[in-house]
């Protein structure tokens, strides 16, 4: 199992290893009487309305780009997840502008925020916006209302990870953040396992172990994987080796953001599974013939398959 490690010279990194600006309690909520009240107001402007996504530094402060300063520079206000993470950001960049609070609790707020800020900039908690986060849903509220709408290039965490995971990188899939549970998970560990391309997901540390097991399972413990966290962080690292490696590396558990990169389905994964034998094997652990069927549908089994199986395991 390889592992790659970096640690950022403070001088590279302009802002540390990125901690000061991500905890700085700067900010403000809207309407506290903080930055909003020397802000210029958005329907005073008299331009034309338009959005803007901002992508922001996944940790290390220099990988802002002086576009996304000025559109932050130039909009009415900013409407991000977290004003008070995002007020840091603003301070440490010496800006000052009214900070809107818009994520998946108060993303029905949009309407309004569109109307009293025409030239609005929206920025996550980090990376690009639209990508697992409210920010897809901002944007087609405001290609509803025919706004014009711009997405910044810039930072984002799964392509470095894609990168550095040394899997080939012509085709990929990207899968966001897997369902926690369920049959649903089940089914899209299934899709990851059959792609011939790597995929890259998120996982939150505290899960990260129980996902690298759940992906060993179905994908086999020999696939080729890597796993990349607190990228452009001080403690930035990425280590590559088969799902069990990584699994039993993990155990004890981890902090930082995470990426997954899983490699693509080889030739010597071809073989199809012995399902009698899958049907033999749960029978004995005592499940009844509906869970039987439900426990191989859940594994690809189609349903009248899955079901001659279980009459014939009862």
């Amino acid at each position: 199992m390889a592992e790659d490690r970096v640690d950022w010279p403070a001088a590279v990194s302009g802002a540390g290893d990125g901690a000061e600006w991500e905890t700085a309690e700067q900010g403000t909520e809207e309407g506290d009487g903080g930055w909003e009240e020397d802000a210029p107001a958005g329907a005073a402007s008299g331009m034309a309305p338009h959005l803007w996504l901002v992508p922001t530094p996944v940790g290390n402060l220099g990988d802002i780009t002086y576009r996304a300063v000025e559109v932050l520079r130039s909009a009415d206000a900013v409407a991000c997840e977290d004003t008070r993470r995002t007020g840091a950001l603003l301070q440490r960049l010496g800006l000052r502008r009214p900070l809107v609070r818009l994520d998946a609790h108060t993303m029905y707020r949009a309407p309004q925020v569109l109307e009293q800020y025409p030239r609005l900039a929206y920025v996550s908690d980090a990376g690009t916006p639209g990508i697992s986060d409210p920010g897809a849903e901002l944007l087609r509220e405001a290609l509803g209302r025919g706004i014009p709408a711009e997405v910044l290039p810039g930072a984002t965490a799964f392509v470095p990870a894609l990168v550095l995971s040394g899997l080939p990188t012509a085709r990929f899939s990207f899968e966001g953040f897997l369902p926690r549970s369920g049959r649903e998970r089940r089914k899209r560990l299934q899709t990851i396992a059959a792609r011939p391309e790597p995929t890259v997901l998120y996982e939150s540390p505290h899960r990260l172990h129980a996902t690298l097991l759940d992906l060993a399972d179905v994908c086999t413990p020999e696939r080729e994987a890597s796993v990349s966290r607190e990228l452009s962080k001080r403690y930035e690292e990425t280590r590559r080796g088969s799902l069990a490696e990584l699994a039993e590396y993990f155990a004890q558990g981890v902090r930082g953001e995470i990426v997954v990169v899983v490699g693509g389905r080889s030739g010597a994964e071809d073989t199809a599974p012995d399902w009698e034998a899958v049907a033999a094997e749960l029978a004995a652990q005592g499940l009844s013939t509906r869970d039987l069927r439900s426990a191989l549908v859940e594994r690809g089994v189609s349903k009248n398959d899955a079901y001659a199986l279980a009459l014939k395991h009862r």
